[in-house]
């Protein structure tokens, strides 16, 4: 990645990269959204992280409970939602607003792939560089 790279992104791009390394859940991305900026429409959003997914940068994950080795339950990222089931809940306005359920057990969030952590992340060349290394 170069920071070129990332500043070639829309704000409503880097917001959903940020969604997704905080492991928010998807209606953090409004908190994640540049406020000099008008609020886009929900289907701008849907458009903007279908697009996402489709260059393979992110997958949309349901949270689903896990239990670690030492017997403490936790979150974790479930399968990937099937790419054809995601306009559907894209659509449905519920999907943006934060679960009533505190477990967030089943809720949407959104995981950076292999390959969109090369959009995201600085490579070690420009962190020397940064760094005066």
């Amino acid at each position: 990645m170069s920071l070129r790279e990332w500043q070639l992104l829309t704000h409503i791009e880097r917001a959903f990269f940020i969604n997704s390394f905080e492991m928010d859940l998807l209606p953090g991305v409004f908190g994640d959204l540049d406020p000099a900026q008008p609020e886009p429409s929900l289907s701008e959003l849907a458009s903007v992280l279908l697009n996402l997914v489709d260059r393979g940068w992110m997958e949309m994950r349901r949270y689903v409970r896990r239990v670690a080795n030492d017997d403490r339950e936790g979150l974790a990222h479930g399968d990937p939602v099937p790419r054809d089931q995601l306009p559907v809940l894209l659509a449905d306005p519920a999907s943006w607003e934060y679960p009533d359920d505190p477990s967030w057990i089943g809720a949407l969030t959104l995981v950076e792939t292999e390959a969109g952590r090369t959009i995201s992340r600085m490579s070690a060349d420009e962190i020397a560089t940064r760094d005066n290394v």
